[in-house]
C-alpha cells in the first residue's frame, strides 16, 4: 500500500470528533533545546510566544468550560510569564493539568524550584527521555542532555514524581523507524533507569516521530523520507482509528487558533469555514461529530501499534517492516 493510498483508506473510515477531553495548549515555540526530531520547531531563537491576552482568554475559556484535562506544551511551556497562571487557574477549575517537560529546563537557573511547584499544584508530568542511554540522547537532542536529564529526574523523584505523583517518560525512535513495543521497552527503562541511577517513573509513552517541521528535513537530507512514508503506509493499523488523539483532543496555539491536534498545528491546519477559528468562538457542545483535517503525515499515528500525546494506541501487532530503516535502540 502507498502513503497516498494508505491516506485514502484513512479519509474513507470517515474519522470523526468524539466528545472533548483534553485541551492542548501550546505556549510558543521558545526551548532552551533544539532536537532533532521535534516536530514544533522549537529553539531558543524562536520568538513566538503567547501574549498576555490570549493566554487570559484561555483562562476564561478553561473556567468557563472545564475540560478534563488541560496539556501544557511548547516549546518549553515553562518558558512563558503564563504558565503559571494557566498551571493554577485549571487546577481551581477542577482539571488536571499535564506539563510537558524536557527536564532540563529544570536545571536552569530560572527554574531550579519547578519540581516543587509543580508537585504542590499536583501537576502532572510528562517528560522526553528518548533512551536510557547516554549516547542515543545526546544524539537526538544535543550534547550533555542526557545528564542534565538525570539530574532533573532525580529532583522530581525527590518530590514525589514516579512515586505517588505521575510521572510519565517519552520515548521517541532514533531515526526512521517505528517505536517497539512499549509495554517490553517500558520493562527495559524501568530496569536500566532504577538500576543505572535509582530513578522510578510511573509509565513510558511510545511516541512514532512525525514527518514534519525538523525531523522531515533530516528525513529528506538523508533520503529516507520516501522509505519512511512507506514504513508508515505497510504498518497502517485499523485498530488504532478509535483511540486517534486528534478525536477527542483540541489543541491551542499561541495566538488562539484551534487545531484537530499539536501535529496539525505545526502544519497551519486550521479549524475553520475559510476563515480560522479561535479558541473562544467554539465550546465543546461544537465538536463532536465533526470531520478531522487529514494529511500523509497522520499515517504516524496509525501505523504499528498506532501514536498519540498518550504513547501507543493499542496493544503491539507484528509487523516486519517496523525496523525497516534507521538504527534500534540498544536492548
Amino acid at each position: 500500500m502507498s502513503p497516498q493510498q494508505a491516506l485514502s483508506h484513512l479519509v474513507h473510515r470517515a474519522v470523526s470528533r468524539a466528545p472533548l477531553e483534553v485541551l492542548q495548549v501550546n505556549l510558543g515555540r521558545r526551548c532552551n533545546q533544539a532536537c532533532r526530531h521535534c516536530h514544533v520547531d522549537a529553539a531558543p531563537w524562536r520568538t513566538e510566544m503567547m501574549n498576555a491576552e490570549v493566554a487570559g482568554r484561555v483562562a476564561f475559556w478553561i473556567r468557563r468550560h472545564r475540560p478534563r484535562v488541560v496539556d501544557l506544551t511548547g516549546g518549553a511551556p515553562e518558558l512563558s510569564p503564563h504558565f503559571r497562571m494557566l498551571v493554577e487557574t485549571a487546577r481551581r477549575s477542577g482539571c488536571r493539568v499535564i506539563d510537558r517537560n524536557n527536564l532540563t529546563i529544570i536545571e536552569t537557573e530560572a527554574h531550579g524550584g519547578l519540581p516543587e511547584y509543580l508537585a504542590s499544584h499536583g501537576v502532572e508530568v510528562i517528560a522526553s527521555l528518548p533512551c536510557y542511554l547516554e549516547e542515543n540522547v545526546d544524539a537526538q537532542r544535543g550534547d550533555g542532555v542526557f545528564e542534565k536529564s538525570i539530574q532533573a529526574l532525580r529532583k522530581l523523584n525527590a518530590v514525589g514524581y514516579g512515586r505517588h505523583l505521575s510521572l510519565s517518560l517519552v520515548y521517541n525512535p532514533l531515526g526512521a523507524r517505528l517505536p517497539p513495543e512499549q509495554s517490553e521497552l517500558e520493562s527495559d527503562y524501568r530496569t536500566e533507569l532504577r538500576n543505572r541511577y535509582g530513578i522510578e517513573f510511573t509509565r513510558l509513552l511510545a511516541l512514532a516521530n512525525q514527518p514534519i517541521a525538523r525531523f522531515a528535513e533530516d528525513l529528506r537530507a538523508r533520503g529516507e523520507w520516501d522509505a519512511y512514508l512507506e514504513l508508515l503506509a505497510t504498518s497502517f493499523n485499523p485498530a488504532t482509528l478509535d483511540g486517534l488523539m486528534c478525536r477527542t483532543t483540541l489543541s491551542v496555539g499561541w495566538t488562539g487558533e484551534v487545531y484537530d491536534c499539536d501535529f496539525n498545528q505545526m502544519l497551519g491546519m486550521t479549524l475553520g469555514n475559510g476563515s480560522p477559528l479561535r479558541l473562544w468562538d467554539v465550546t465543546p457542545d461544537d465538536l463532536p461529530g465533526s470531520g478531522i483535517r487529514m494529511a500523509v503525515h497522520c499515517l504516524a499515528c496509525t501505523a504499528g501499534s498506532g501514536s498519540g500525546c498518550g504513547g501507543a494506541l493499542v496493544a503491539s501487532r507484528e509487523s516486519p517492516e517496523a525496523i525497516l530503516v534507521g538504527r534500534q535502540i540498544p536492548r
